[in-house]
């Protein structure tokens, strides 16, 4: 999206480069005043394009200027957005109903016309959207009328109606798309209205949301924190009213301060991957050996503070319905069984290898120095790669590792979504294992998507993840506790549990200073 006065007038966007701010740059966008909410950021938006993954930050404030067909609550549940209602016709149709006031900022009316537009830029072929592969589902979109959307998938999928919901599959003008593709606008809440480099994005409210008496507070201004530390101190000099990724080593401090609230779930979950293409990765035992030769609760003592949980199987949360007790404590700490896989293996005397993490997060760094640790003591000698995180992503795209330190959520509370660290055949990634693909797994994945009936899931689940734990394709470290932090005098603002503690920004409509 290109940086232009006239952007930001037209269509409420903007991107800039991450800087740093600090507490005594905020000036203008006072906190605790009734009419305005600041919100510190943890980095500056790379980019506001609607589709692309850019990060909590960015998604945080694209949440502001754009709005899909459904979204979810505060209680992670699907909730309406653009469309009013929706509902399964049959196991490969949905039809959505579109809310009839629902305007673009530049005063259009959305109809079903500009939903097709989007979905098919996301689908095209030279589309960089995150989510052209997933929607790749999508068979045909019919508009019947204005308001109604009839899409038919080329197969049944149970996840499909969590892929509407996502922040990567924003809903855009057709209009603005066809005059200016790099600027599209959106119908969203607030409206930008200045956007300082790097620094801060101020808003306003959209007069014509479609959501009546939302978003409750008029103004609203995003102030970018890089450093953790200066995000905590604007909070408590109140300098902000909001801020996100609270730091864990600050998580007691602000609990303990009668003025902040504390907002924390065990959603977003840290775990290690491996180059299975060749040499002593390749085989599924020594990565099995690998996960029960780290002691968990030290990686969150180092890492976290100790805040979370560990992992010691798949990352299927306790509070889903597919969560299977069997296979949750797969990997206790247990050095003497990693020995006698080792050496079944073939690997009895060791080996040494490399670890990428990156030493720009400290989460990071500090989990894979833990893991380094507990590695040597059955053999495995580990040299750490610690670069920015730019090089991390890139090295791990290309596969340059042998193991790699990765934290992240999935995309939506439902087990299909766990199908993005662990299915092969959607190419090499980041966050995947690079060279890992297992036909069994793979079918079991294709299953449990297109099946519709919850108990028949949950048996293709448990499947699963016994199936994963054969094969290795990621080792569980431990779920992490992910934050927000408020000023007491913020009403209505939460954390969305599990998975979708990164939609939180959602509810900054709801948000006031009471």
């Amino acid at each position: 999206m290109k940086l232009t006065r006239r952007n930001i007038l037209k269509t409420g966007t903007a991107a800039g480069a991450a800087l740093l701010v600090g507490p005594s740059l905020v000036g203008r966008a006072r906190a605790a005043n009734p009419g305005t909410l600041v919100f510190g950021l943890s980095s500056y938006p790379p980019t506001l394009e609607p589709w692309k993954n850019a990060g909590t930050a960015a998604s945080t404030v694209k949440l502001q200027v754009y709005r899909g067909l459904l979204g979810y609550d505060a209680q992670a549940n699907l909730r309406p957005e653009i469309a009013e209602t929706w509902e399964a016709e049959d196991a490969q149709t949905y039809r959505f109903d579109l809310r009839k006031n629902a305007k673009f900022h530049d005063g259009s009316p959305v109809t079903s016309a500009d939903v097709k537009a989007s979905f098919d830029a996301i689908k095209a072929k030279d589309s960089t959207a995150y989510l052209r592969a997933a929607l790749g589902i999508i068979d045909s979109i019919e508009t019947p009328d204005d308001h109604t959307v009839r899409i038919k998938l080329s197969s049944p999928s149970a996840s499909f109606i969590y892929l509407v919901a996502s922040f990567y599959a924003f809903v855009v003008s057709a209009a603005s798309l066809e005059a200016d593709p790099a600027n599209p606008v959106g119908c969203g809440p607030y409206t930008i209205t200045n956007n300082e480099r790097g620094t801060r994005i101020d808003l306003k409210a959209f007069p014509d949301f479609y959501k009546a008496g939302l978003p409750k507070t008029e103004n609203l201004s995003f102030i970018a924190y890089k450093d953790e530390n200066l995000r905590v101190a604007a909070l408590e000099a109140g300098d902000v009213d909001i801020i996100e990724y609270v730091p864990w080593q600050a998580m007691d401090q602000v609990e303990n301060n009668p003025k902040l609230d504390l907002d924390t779930t065990d959603g977003p979950f840290m775990y290690l991957l491996f180059n299975v293409s060749d040499g002593p990765l390749s085989n599924a035992k020594v990565r099995d050996a690998i996960g029960y030769a780290i002691k968990r609760e030290d990686v969150m003592a180092a890492a976290f503070f100790g805040r979370g949980r560990a992992l010691n199987g798949m990352p299927v949360p306790e509070s889903s319905y597919y969560h299977n007790p069997e296979y949750a404590n797969h990997w206790s700490y247990n050095p003497d069984r990693a020995k006698e896989l080792l050496s079944e293996a073939g690997f009895g005397d060791g080996f040494s290898c490399t670890m990428l993490s990156t030493a720009q997060y400290g989460m990071h760094q500090d989990t894979a120095a833990v893991c380094q640790q507990y590695l040597q003591q059955v053999g495995i000698d580990v040299e750490l790669n610690l670069p920015d995180w730019a090089t991390r992503v890139d090295l791990g795209n290309k596969g340059q590792y042998d193991i790699a330190v990765m934290g992240t959520a999935g995309q939506y509370n439902d087990p299909d979504a766990l199908s993005n660290f662990v299915d092969g055949r959607l190419g090499a990634s980041f966050v995947r294992s690079h060279g890992f693909n297992d036909p069994e797994l793979d079918d079991l994945i294709d299953q449990g998507r297109s099946e519709i009936d919850q108990t028949k899931r949950k048996a293709i689940y448990d499947k699963w993840q016994a199936r994963a734990l054969e094969t290795v394709p990621i080792v569980g470290i431990n779920w992490r506790s992910q934050g927000y932090a408020t000023q007491d005098t913020v009403s209505g603002f939460a954390n969305i549990p599990g998975f979708l503690t990164f939609y939180s920004g959602s509810m900054i409509e709801e948000a006031e200073i009471i």
